[in-house]
């Protein structure tokens, strides 16, 4: 429930799919949205007041499509198998929205009057992301699959409306992706984590196919840094950055920052390791991502995973976690990440005893196909939340290899997304926070500074806010609402 200028709104769910189970528990995907008043105060306002509604509801009605949300009755999806498996009998009495982890919890602020009339029995976690399952028969034995990504809210955006730290630390396209394998009994998670890279920089949307990096405050970047990783530190352990992107040009300043930042911070706790990507991997050759991970093997093996006996035993825990970037935190990062969850899904099922010392998931055809396909189908996901195109690269991802079509899909989409970054995305940006992150502080700052562009921009009567961020999304309307009213 959101409250607007001069009435309040429902957002009901009105359609859902099961997709699965999480730990055992159905899982259902958001499949319809709708938007309903609940008074008609409205009708008595003023005539300027009824124009200002029409434009926040019609944000609403964009909030509406907003894709990859998922819930479930009887658990809590903002929390890892590890999470729910510590959490104390008095915490598994709690309702399960006392229950989630704020930053995945995509409806907190629309839960806030539900809570507040004490409706727990009707107040359900909501998180955005991608939950993707498949089943699949090696000897005797079913295994079943699940990868779940839970996206953060706590610098939510758009592509190139959202990139870095906000100065708390908390980073665009954050993203928690969690793989579990259950069989016989026996329930392994594996937890790694993406985000943008954690200081205050911008890519401002004008026009241009890539717009230039800049980097904000650079004399606060360690500070940020600091934070960010101090959190990720409490929650996760050991954190290991694996930074993808280029090491030359407008990349490469950034990495370099990067990397001269969380120096002062680097030890047992905190690694960084620079993979050039596109220089090591090219366009084809992303085999070579072994060399890798050769270099991170002896983390992930100190850091182990979680896995739980059929007695309901934790016998090894996860102390660390692996943090990919690249530039969106999608394509370079989504390839890496499926081959370190490739390899961490070996290892569990040689510590069960599927597989033998020398036996691979490519050993075994139909599982080889459904594991590719899983993390096609992840990366496809995130990457639509993030950009509004499917992954770029995905094709290696799902088959294995570099494509003729997947090329020329990757050519499409990033014509694609090109076109959403200056025309639609400044709209969903608005749209995110309205639905996210409201507070009558934002109402009013965005109608100030519609009014100021309005002014700047000599624009006559009152045009729709779609008019403002299809029509005029390039610096001056990113840095008159953009930078004032969202970092």
């Amino acid at each position: 429930m959101l409250k607007l200028l001069a009435g309040s709104y429902f957002i009901v769910i009105t359609e859902r799919e099961c997709v699965g189970s999480y730990l055992g528990h159905p899982v259902y995907k958001v499949s319809s949205l709708k938007t309903f008043p609940c008074d008609h105060s409205l009708q008595s306002t003023p005539v300027e007041q009824k124009k200002l509604e029409s434009e926040f509801t019609a944000l609403l009605h964009v909030a509406e499509k907003t894709p990859g949300l998922y819930f479930s009755y009887d658990v809590n999806l903002t929390l890892s198998a590890q999470r729910l498996h510590d959490l104390g009998d008095e915490s598994k009495l709690l309702p399960l929205w006392r229950q989630a982890d704020p930053r995945f919890l995509w409806n907190n602020y629309m839960l806030e009057v539900f809570i507040d009339n004490k409706l727990d029995p009707y107040l359900l976690p909501l998180i955005q992301g991608s939950f993707q399952n498949f089943q699949s028969a090696i000897g005797k034995d079913i295994l079943d699959v699940t990868l779940i990504a839970r996206r953060c809210t706590r610098r939510i955006g758009t592509r190139m409306w959202r990139r870095g730290a906000d100065p708390d630390g908390y980073v665009a396209n954050f993203v928690e992706t969690e793989q579990i394998l259950q069989l016989n009994g026996y329930a392994a998670s594996f937890l790694q984590v993406r985000g943008s890279i954690p200081f205050l920089w911008e890519q401002v949307v004008d026009l241009t196919y890539k717009p230039k990096f800049e980097i904000l405050k650079q004399e606060e970047a360690p500070k940020v840094l600091e934070r960010h990783f101090l959190d990720l530190r409490k929650k996760y352990g050991s954190v290991y950055s694996v930074d993808l992107v280029n090491k030359h040009g407008s990349e490469g300043r950034l990495s370099e920052k990067y990397a001269g930042a969380i120096n002062h911070i680097a030890g047992d706790d905190v690694r960084y390791l620079h993979f050039d990507f596109h220089r090591i991997c090219g366009h084809v050759h992303f085999e070579r991502l072994s060399i890798l991970y050769e270099q991170i093997e002896d983390f992930l093996k100190k850091n182990g995973y979680l896995l739980i006996n059929d007695k309901g035993e934790k016998i090894l825990e996860q102390c660390g976690v692996v943090r990919t970037n690249c530039i969106d935190c999608l394509d370079r990062t989504n390839v890496t990440q499926s081959m370190i969850g490739r390899k961490m899904l070996e290892a569990q099922l040689r510590k069960i005893g599927v597989f033998g010392e020398e036996e691979t998931i490519s050993t075994h055809a139909n599982f080889d196909e459904s594991f590719k396909v899983l993390w096609a189908n992840h990366g496809d996901e995130i990457s639509i939340q993030y950009s509004g195109t499917p992954a770029l690269k995905g094709d290696f991802v799902r088959y294995g290899q570099r494509t003729i079509q997947g090329i020329l899909n990757d050519g499409f989409n990033a014509l694609a997304r090109y076109y959403f970054n200056n025309f639609s995305d400044g709209t969903k940006q608005v749209a995110l926070h309205i639905f996210l992150i409201y507070s009558l502080y934002f109402l009013f700052g965005v109608v100030l500074q519609i009014c100021l562009i309005r002014k700047r921009l000599r624009l006559s009567g009152f045009d729709t806010l779609f008019f403002y961020f299809q029509k005029f999304s390039i610096k001056e309307i990113l840095v008159t609402i953009n930078t004032n009213l969202c970092s």
